[in-house]
């Protein structure tokens, strides 16, 4: 029977030197060695598309570069202002 073979993971100082260790040795080698994890995951979180017409994007993505926002938070922006007037 073979018996497998343990590797030590070598001492890190940096996250790079960790990411770029493991760009050339496999992360299993080490499993056992590894920290675990704790992270919540918020699945409630949902996107929606919506179609724009061409010309409705392009402005609103000019406006948005022109004031250095992604064109994501300068529509939720006007929609919300826009449903407080109207509630």
């Amino acid at each position: 029977m073979v018996k497998s073979k343990v590797t030590t993971l070598p001492e890190m100082r940096s996250m790079n030197e960790l990411v770029d260790f493991f760009e050339t040795h496999d992360m299993g080698d080490y499993w056992e060695q590894m920290p675990e994890a704790d992270f919540q995951i918020n699945i409630k979180g949902r996107k929606h598309l919506i179609a724009l017409e061409e010309d409705v994007a392009a402005q609103v993505t000019r406006i948005a570069r022109e004031k250095k926002v992604p064109s994501e938070v300068l529509i939720n922006t006007w929609l919300k202002e826009k449903l407080r007037k109207a509630g």
